[in-house]
């Protein structure tokens, strides 16, 4: 199966490697890799082909079997490949003996991520965070093959040369920055700490979401303020917050990086800082791109990382973007009316639902007054006596 070719002289030729159960439903083998490919074009790598097998378990010496491997080398040796992208992370053993038998740059999904997010961080916080997280991901997988290389400009290589002795001084120069790293982390985190609790009297509504469902698009239309909005994944990382007034009340509206599955436990971690303002918000506005097919797996991958948050109890407002992108059911009812019914079971007493279009702006006066009523609720939590003098602010 050949992904669509971006034509780009700059870009890196990869494959792109998955191995799953046998069990394992191609559909959903295909979705993961469509993911793939699309993270590898976000990192400015083109997808030429793609290679799936099923196992048991993945090979505990190079992922795939020895037979699917003479596959993948003589394709990359026949095809002008650079790079080898493996859906799943690798342990460091697979790595060296990857690294030994196939002699290209080799990412597995962990370190791709890792990549993407140190392209686009621009603060100083996020870019101390991913470099953080990527130090601590790399040191157990230093391997000779690419210790010159790294030093340069990042990722695994091809450059023999280093001994075990050069490896471990990489190793020990690896732990001091991520102890000089945690310490600058420790810094900022407590300036943000001050920040947030100056912010305690106002409302706090923070969006969140799997990676590519439209939260920029949406920042931008509910506070009128111009947000980064691009068509590829983690298109946001550093974390933006806007003050919105809706009727006279006012909130904070936040919009932080986007979760997908499989995100690297390190970047969690160095990212709860960042993700604090999920954790501290009052609502969330879950936002789901309902065209997609995966967008059920993808609300539970984000319900799952809130919960590893702790952010997982907070009243929240469903909103299904892209409802513009919809096909009919067969059954010719409407395609809001039919997602409407489909996920009726996610509105309760805390919880509600909204069916809206952000690039083509259906439903936003619907998402607005959501937005407003449980702002509003919480609002009257604070200044109870608000109704009685508006004139407070």
């Amino acid at each position: 199966m050949k992904s669509k070719k971006v034509k780009h002289n700059e870009m890196e030729r990869a494959v792109l490697v998955s191995v799953n159960e046998k069990q394992s439903l191609d559909e959903i083998v295909d979705e993961h890799l469509s993911e793939l490919a699309f993270l590898a074009q976000t990192a400015g790598i083109e997808t030429v082909e793609i290679f799936k097998q099923k196992l048991e378990k993945p090979d505990i010496r190079t992922f795939v079997g020895k037979g699917k491997l003479e596959e993948i080398i003589a394709f990359t040796k026949s095809n002008d490949i650079q790079v080898l992208i493996f859906d799943d992370d690798l342990t460091p053993s697979q790595l060296r003996n990857l690294e030994r038998d196939v002699k290209l740059k080799i990412y597995d999904r962990s370190l791709l991520i890792l990549d993407i997010f140190l392209q686009r961080a621009q603060t100083a916080q996020a870019k101390t965070q991913v470099e953080l997280a990527r130090y601590q991901y790399l040191l157990p997988r230093l391997t000779r093959m690419w210790t010159h290389l790294e030093r340069q400009r990042g990722g695994t290589g091809t450059r023999g040369g280093a001994g075990e002795k050069e490896i471990e001084t990489d190793r020990r120069i690896l732990r001091n920055q991520i102890n000089v790293l945690k310490g600058r982390l420790e810094k900022i985190e407590k300036q943000n700490a001050v920040q947030r609790k100056s912010r305690g009297t106002i409302v706090r509504v923070a969006l969140v979401g799997y990676t590519n469902v439209g939260k920029s698009t949406l920042m931008t239309l509910l506070s009128k303020s111009n947000v980064k909005a691009e068509d590829k994944l983690f298109a946001t990382v550093d974390a933006t917050v806007r003050k919105v007034v809706f009727n006279t009340i006012p909130f904070l509206l936040s919009d932080t990086v986007g979760f997908i599955r499989k995100l690297p436990h390190h970047l969690i971690e160095s990212f709860k800082s960042t993700l604090a303002e999920v954790k501290e918000a009052d609502i969330l506005l879950h936002v789901v791109d309902v065209a997609h097919p995966a967008h059920e797996d993808h609300i539970e991958v984000v319900k799952e990382t809130l919960k590893d948050i702790g952010a997982d109890d907070k009243p929240t407002i469903y909103v299904f973007n892209k409802v513009d992108l919809l096909e009919p059911s067969e059954e010719g009812d409407s395609p809001i009316e039919s997602m409407k019914q489909y996920h009726k079971h996610r509105k309760s007493a805390s919880d509600d639902i909204v069916f809206v279009s952000a690039e083509k702006k259906i439903n936003i006066a619907e998402l607005r007054d959501a937005i407003y009523e449980k702002v509003r609720k919480k609002h009257l939590t604070i200044f109870p006596n608000y109704l009685k003098d508006q004139t407070y602010y």
